[in-house]
């Protein structure tokens, strides 16, 4: 039954997107994620770092799970994104009563006895599944084959779903009443995990005069690009260049987390694959066609952390899974190739050294 889910969902066109158009131009990406992140932010205010990790998952064609207490922007976040981006949206509250037909949608007889499947609410393109944490083992289970698979299979028929497809799920590390913690295999599924944290005093400020000028609770964001380009450019990912000195980086971080002494169980093969689709995700952003030793350092937290396992000693001790990871990068030496700031000065040293039109 979908009442129990409280599942809001806009129809969109995007459904009909089954698969990747042409790669864009990586110029073109950097240009589109700015306009898409600049529209955002007109509801998000002083959050520019998280919805460019956000960004970067949705374009890695991952998904991204968001930890923080309530009231920080999480849902607003995942409805604002699919405004300006046209992706079709539904939200999924998670609770205890929640059963896995609920999510992944079930057979229904249809007007000549025939029985015809009925979509549940994780066949849209954007699916923000609100509080995972708050539902049983077995529910939380049914978004897997969705998250990894791209398709839900309900009495043995495969039934695709929409293309782009990304999941974003909220939890709130300090209520843990009443909750089902995601289990390792369900959290290795996530390509990233997030948190928003508070804004800033004078962020806040602006949060709340923007709120009186308005004159609504909530704003209205226009549409900038449409799904089929949110497919161009994670196409534009695929051609983003890695170096054998940056894949020998992710293999030597992974490595340490896996030898290192607070954790009984480290990074997966999983993790290290998730690190370089997230880099290059990354570079693309930049308007980069090649990954730089940065795009890793800056996000290995991210993407490790919450795939990692402490010991009971190391937890005791107050030690946290974003420690061990921070531990291992101070511990490898970063590559000596081309940094972000490197890009930067060559860039401006370019620019300087082309000459002027005379008139």
């Amino acid at each position: 039954m979908l009442s129990s889910s409280r599942v809001s969902s806009e129809a969109s066109s995007s459904d009909e997107v089954t698969a990747a158009g042409r790669a864009m131009d990586i110029g073109q990406v950097a240009a589109t994620a700015g306009l898409v992140i600049d529209e955002v932010e007109r509801a998000v205010v002083g959050k520019r770092p998280v919805l460019e990790l956000v960004l970067t998952g949705l374009l890695a064609d991952g998904h991204v799970l968001i930890e923080d207490v309530p009231g920080v922007a999480k849902t607003l976040i995942a409805r604002s994104l699919a405004s300006v981006t046209g992706l079709g949206f539904s939200r999924i509250q998670f609770t205890p009563d929640l059963i896995p037909s609920d999510l992944t949608g079930s057979a229904v007889p249809g007007p000549d006895g025939t029985p015809r499947f009925l979509p549940g609410p994780l066949f849209a393109n954007l699916v923000l599944g609100d509080e995972i944490n708050r539902s049983p083992s077995k529910t939380q289970a049914a978004a897997l084959e969705a998250m990894e698979e791209r398709q839900i299979t309900v009495d043995g028929t495969s039934h695709q779903l929409p293309r782009p497809y990304f999941l974003l799920a909220t939890q709130n590390p300090i209520e843990t009443e009443g909750t089902y913690p995601l289990p390792e295999a369900q959290l290795d599924r996530f390509l990233v995990r997030i948190s928003v944290g508070y804004p800033s005093p004078d962020d806040e400020r602006v949060l709340l005069h923007r709120r009186i000028e308005r004159g609504r609770e909530q704003p209205v964001l226009r549409r900038v690009i449409d799904p089929g380009e949110i497919l161009s450019m994670q196409a534009a990912v695929e051609t983003v260049r890695a170096g054998a000195d940056v894949v020998d980086y992710v293999v030597s971080i992974v490595e340490a987390t896996r030898q290192h002494e607070s954790l009984e169980v480290g990074a997966s093969p999983r993790g290290g694959l998730a690190l370089l689709r997230m880099a290059r995700a990354r570079a693309a952003l930049s308007g980069r066609n090649f990954t730089t030793p940065n795009d890793v350092k800056t996000l290995a937290v991210s993407v490790l952390a919450h795939r990692l396992v402490l010991r009971t000693e190391a937890w005791g001790r107050g030690v946290r899974e974003a420690d061990v990871v921070t531990d291992c990068l101070a511990t490898i030496p970063t590559p000596t190739t081309l940094t972000d700031d490197d890009v930067d000065v060559a860039t401006a040293r370019s620019a300087a050294a082309e000459p002027t039109s005379s008139g």
